[in-house]
Parts: C-alpha cells; sequence; structure tokens
C-alpha cells in the first residue's frame, strides 16, 4: 500500500499497531540482556511455527546455498535462523532506541587499519554491508568508530518509516533512500563514508547473474556504478554476534581491488564472494527470509 492511501493523521486507528510495535521496541530496549535474547528466541520461534510460508523460503534458499547438509541438520539450521532474526528484532530496538556508546565494551574491531587508510584517500568510502539480523545494531556500533551514511529501503507505514527514519538519522549522519543515487554520490564525493548492502533480489532490469553458493543469483550492478561515479574505494564489512551472544565482531577488509573493473558479471561475482564468505562464518544470523534466488535466468524455473 502506498503511503498516499493512509490517514492523514498518525491518530487515526489504522496507525494502533504501529504505535504499539514503536512503544513495544522503546520499551524492549531497555530490558535485561539476556531477557532480550529470551523474547528474542521466543518471538522467532514463533514466527517458524506461525508463518509456514516464511519457513518454506528459508528452507529452499538453505537447500540450494548448502546442498551438503542433511535434511536434520538443514531443519536445525532453519530454527536457528528464526530464533537468530527474532533476537535481530531486540537489537534493532536496541540500536534504533539507545546511545550505542553502553555496549562499546562489548565490541571487537577487526581490521580498522583498512577503514582509517580507504577514508584517508579524500574520496569518501562505499561500505558493502550485508543483510544480517545484527544489521541496525552492527551500523550503531560501528558509527562509534567510523561516522557513516546508510542507504535504507523506506517502510511502507509512514508512521514506522518515521521512526526508523528518524532512528537511523540519530545513528548515522544520513539516511539516505535507496532510490535516491544522486543524494548517494553527492555523499560520498562530499568524503562521507556510505553503508550499502547489495545482497538482495531486486530483479532482472537493474542486476547481472553472478554465483552465490554456487547457485546463479541477480545482483544489483548499482555497487559497481557508485564506484564508477565516485572513485571512491569499496570496502567490504561485516558484523557478527559471537557465540556467547554477548559480544560482538565487526571485520573490516581491504577495498576491493580493481573494482569496478569494466565487467559487470566480474564485479558482482567479487561483491558475492565477500558475502558468501562472510555468510558462512554464523549462516543463522543471516535474513534468510527473503527470496534471494527469485529472478530465474531466462527459461529457468523458479525455485520457490
Amino acid at each position: 500500500m502506498s503511503k498516499r492511501n493512509w490517514p492523514a493523521s498518525f491518530a487515526h486507528p489504522r496507525f494502533w499497531p504501529a504505535w504499539m510495535a514503536i512503544g513495544a521496541m522503546r520499551a524492549s530496549a531497555w530490558l535485561p540482556w539476556r531477557l532480550k535474547l529470551a523474547i528474542g528466541r521466543g518471538l522467532g520461534m514463533l514466527a517458524w511455527w506461525a508463518v509456514p510460508r516464511r519457513r518454506h523460503i528459508v528452507d529452499t534458499n538453505l537447500r540450494l546455498s548448502f546442498p551438503e547438509l542433511g535434511e536434520n541438520e538443514r531443519d536445525r539450521l532453519v530454527r536457528e535462523t528464526f530464533k537468530a532474526n527474532g533476537i535481530g528484532i531486540l537489537e534493532t530496538a536496541t540500536g534504533w532506541c539507545r546511545d550505542p556508546k553502553h555496549l562499546r565494551h562489548r565490541v571487537t574491531y577487526k581490521g580498522r587499519h583498512h577503514m582509517e587508510r580507504a577514508q584517508a584517500q579524500g574520496k569518501g568510502v562505499l561500505i558493502v554491508g550485508i543483510h544480517f539480523s545484527t544489521l541496525d545494531l552492527g551500523g550503531a556500533l560501528h558509527s562509534l568508530y567510523f561516522p557513516s551514511d546508510v542507504v535504507y529501503r523506506p517502510h511502507n507505514n509512514p508512521l514506522f518509516d518515521r521512526f526508523m527514519t528518524r532512528a537511523r538519522s540519530r545513528i548515522f549522519g544520513e539516511a539516505i533512500d535507496r532510490h535516491d543515487l544522486r543524494g548517494v554520490v553527492r555523499r560520498i564525493k562530499a568524503g562521507h563514508i556510505v553503508w550499502y548492502s547489495p545482497d538482495q533480489d531486486f530483479g532482472r532490469d537493474v542486476s547481472v547473474f553472478a554465483p552465490l553458493f554456487g547457485v546463479e543469483a541477480a545482483t544489483i550492478r548499482l555497487t559497481a556504478k557508485i564506484a564508477r561515479m565516485t572513485g571512491a574505494p569499496v570496502v567490504p564489512l561485516m558484523f557478527h554476534r559471537n557465540p556467547d551472544d554477548r559480544t560482538y565482531t565487526i571485520e573490516c577488509r581491504p577495498p576491493l581491488e580493481d573494482f569496478p573493473s569494466g565487467d559487470e558479471v566480474r564485479d558482482a561475482t567479487l561483491v558475492n564472494a565477500f558475502i558468501e564468505e562472510a555468510i558462512r562464518k554464523h549462516p543463522e544470523q543471516y535474513m534468510w527470509l527473503h527470496r534471494r534466488f527469485k529472478t530465474r535466468p531466462e527459461g529457468e524455473p523458479g525455485f520457490y
């Protein structure tokens, strides 16, 4: 539903569910850590039970990406994925509603010198991020080390979109609509770091097919286009919740070499290789709930 079809006043009853969700997120951000984990896991398992369509999508993604797993192993990973993404809701609430400084002692930053060197070139920096369940908390914690802008997808509900955008604008220097290419280029050319996550399927028109876990995946061309338009180094960045469920690791990699190369498939393959490497470290933390392999090469049947 487009935003213009929503009521003009946020007091309208149609916005009450969004108000309740916002209130719940604000309250949950202040809960004790163990309680957050327990609630998050519970929400994840509730979704696993209540939304079989999403369970099917996660199972299909994992079957395609990890064909070596037996059925029992894959079922376990499906459940762990829902639990991790449930925890991610509480982590997002924490990142949006609290000052991230209170979690700085929980973060280890690896490869920080790569970002410093890229920033020192004076051309701005394009971060290649990934849609892990920890994404918004990761952005908040990364901002403690390197102030950054973020490219995001607006929410369909205008009240929740306002809440989300204000929260991200507090964390990041600027929250940029994903359709605002000029805004992204302008901020990078002004010397800013911009966080961009190119790991979703946006359809054939804006993508090329490149391998991801050995499967041809529609991969957006925009990463290379932004790099070409700005001349900025493209820095891969991953963020994970550690196995102790209490600490986090930010890992910055060296800028992609010979990028963009002028070969769109080669560039997309290079980006996907990093994304795959990051996912393999903690596959349960990835947002497998979206149909990553939805768009297929001409004549190939769909997976979902």
